[in-house]
């Protein structure tokens, strides 16, 4: 399979998971696939647990959905920081709107019940938010991943084997 020419957007803010962010970031990379790391405009370093950095090329404001064929959001606890910037959130919602890819995982659902766009859908996360989500109208499953139309959820970085998979193969088609 050949991803060359797609463009995904990789949500990045304090505290990501580092092996949700570097582990969809090199393997987009490997299928050709060009990766912009897109952050809140806060600054342009932001830092992983545990320590680790990554450097911003674009703040959220200064691009679109249309910009990207999909969008990963890692977890940790930036996601929590994420859904604090409204230039964040629209990508996201404007994103799943658009019906492009978008892939969350752990407590990047965070992001989607922010974005209001679980409504009616399937997923599953950490389970430590299992509420939020369901409160945010999705029906929550746990499963190592979960495909809904071009929306994709998993639990934790035991899931990336089947995570990344998902992911490819939506921006496939």
């Amino acid at each position: 399979m050949t991803l060359k020419g797609k463009k995904v957007a990789i949500l990045v803010e304090d505290m990501f998971n580092i092996y949700e962010l570097w582990i969809p970031y090199y393997r987009l990379l490997e299928e050709g696939i060009k990766v912009t790391v897109v952050g809140s405009g806060r600054k342009k370093f932001f830092s992983g647990k545990p320590a680790t950095e990554i450097e911003v090329d674009v703040s959220a404001d200064n691009v679109m959905a249309a910009d990207f064929d999909g969008i990963v959001i890692p977890g940790g606890y930036a996601p929590d920081m994420m859904r604090r910037f409204p230039g964040m959130v629209k990508l996201v919602a404007d994103a799943v709107q658009a019906d492009k890819m978008v892939a969350a995982i752990c407590h990047a659902g965070w992001m989607l019940c922010s974005a209001k766009v679980l409504e009616g859908r399937k997923v599953t996360s950490f389970f430590a938010i299992r509420d939020d989500m369901e409160n945010a109208g999705a029906t929550w499953v746990d499963e190592p991943v979960v495909i809904d139309q071009k929306l994709i959820t998993s639990r934790t970085p035991d899931d990336l084997p089947q995570f990344m998979p998902a992911i490819l193969k939506v921006l496939a088609g």
